[in-house]
């Protein structure tokens, strides 16, 4: 069997989708990514073909914050989204040629379900987090902030319908367009026609249980974790075993301001603990040469994450996942979109802290949130939780896959 497997989003959306491509591919199946160009050399490190595809994004989204971020005009951001679909319909149909399944990964795929049926091959839909599908247990998740998660069912219910207007305002147009010169028909709705009503999640049922939900039979699989054996730097390992576990700081790919790397190690120098600086999209530095932190580009978090002592991240999905996986307690700082969700999470299940964020972010903030995430309760409820979470969901989705389309 041919899949071509397709996300468009930062490492948190590549790493799951090479975890199940390289599970296929143990199988006997001949699996191929379509992502950013940023990972293009990344993916084929690991003998599996990759397709690039739309900007490189660290371009586009990494660096430095500005102190009063503009965003572009509605209609820059049209014609953003425009380009992208069409990019979508003429890469993702190149790649898709000859595929016996398709499989999309992420909210932005627009095109791919569209290329799968005039290509009359399967199509499956896979989202990492339960609330970027329509429930009336929470809000949509949302670019710049977040609605409360205390909302009652018919508010969060008027909350998904206008997410999905919104939806259809960005790109219905777009995508009925690209749609007619295939000679396919319209669609009334483009979130319903890509996540389908039989949508597969890859979370853990552990730490993200899915909520009853009306009209979608959602399959849960388990997180797409890649096992990855990769050894850490000499320095780093040198570092860990020099000292008590230090305090893991890192935001992924997402923005920071100029101030965030020594307001994060302040924070956590009052506590007296050393840190781990991941660096990330936004470059992260000390601006000082003190050897209780050490600053780290792209490490195995599988090998490390078990050896610190709490784990200070911006509440992406693999991170949350891999933070839960090695049973120690985070304070998340959300950003973004679901990252909100998993902070909420960790806070529900007590295994750690929703933290502060935005002009909120301060070294006493941190230093609060920290606090409470060392306590000794939320180490041995983490570690409890780590001990159930399933830890094959890759293997798990592609023997599911090859069954039902193989």
């Amino acid at each position: 069997m041919k899949v071509l497997i397709s996300s468009i989003g930062s490492r948190g959306d590549v790493q799951p989708i090479l975890a199940l491509a390289l599970e296929l591919k143990k199988l006997g199946h001949d699996a191929s990514l379509c992502v950013a160009p940023n990972f293009k050399e990344w993916v084929e490190s690991y003998g599996i073909t990759c397709i690039p595809i739309g900007p490189d994004l660290r371009k586009l989204t990494g660096g430095t914050l500005p102190a009063k971020p503009v965003l572009p005009p509605q209609e820059q951001l049209q014609q953003m989204a425009d380009q992208s679909v069409r990019t979508q319909f003429q890469v993702i149909a190149e790649a898709a040629h000859g595929c016996d399944l398709i499989l999309a990964t992420g909210a932005l795929q627009i095109a791919t379900r569209s290329i799968a049926e005039f290509q009359k091959v399967p199509y499956v839909f896979g989202a990492y987090c339960p609330a970027v599908l329509p429930s009336p247990h929470y809000p949509p998740p949302k670019m710049g902030g977040h609605y409360s998660f205390s909302l009652p069912e018919t508010e969060n219910l008027q909350l998904w319908e206008k997410n999905e207007e919104e939806f259809n305002s960005r790109f219905g147009a777009t995508l009925n367009e690209e749609r007619t010169k295939l000679g396919l028909e319209p669609v009334p709705s483009v979130q319903p026609h890509i996540f389908t009503d039989r949508p597969w999640l890859a979370a853990d049922k552990v730490l993200a249980p899915v909520l009853p939900r009306s009209g979608l039979d959602v399959i849960q699989t388990g997180a797409w974790m890649l096992h990855d054996k990769t050894p850490l730097p000499h320095d780093l390992e040198y570092f860990l075993n020099d000292g008590p576990p230090p305090i893991y700081l890192g935001f992924g790919s997402m923005r920071a301001s100029e101030q965030t790397p020594d307001l994060l190690i302040e924070a956590v120098r009052a506590l007296g603990f050393r840190s781990i600086l991941h660096q990330g999209w936004a470059n992260l530095m000390p601006s000082d040469n003190r050897n209780d932190c050490l600053s780290v580009d792209d490490v195995n978090h599988e090998m490390l994450f078990a050896r610190v002592a709490a784990i200070v991240h911006h509440g992406g999905a693999g991170t949350t996942t891999a933070a839960a996986r090695a049973g120690r307690p985070q304070v998340i700082i959300p950003h973004n979109y679901d990252q909100f969700y998993w902070a909420h999470c960790v806070q529900e299940l007590g295994v750690g802290v929703s933290g502060p964020q935005g002009d909120d972010l301060t070294v006493n903030t941190l230093l609060q949130a920290l606090g409470e995430c060392l306590r000794p309760e939320l180490t041995t409820r983490a570690q409890a939780l780590a001990s159930r979470m399933e830890l094959h969901g890759a293997r798990i989705t592609a023997e599911r896959l090859v069954n039902e389309f193989g």
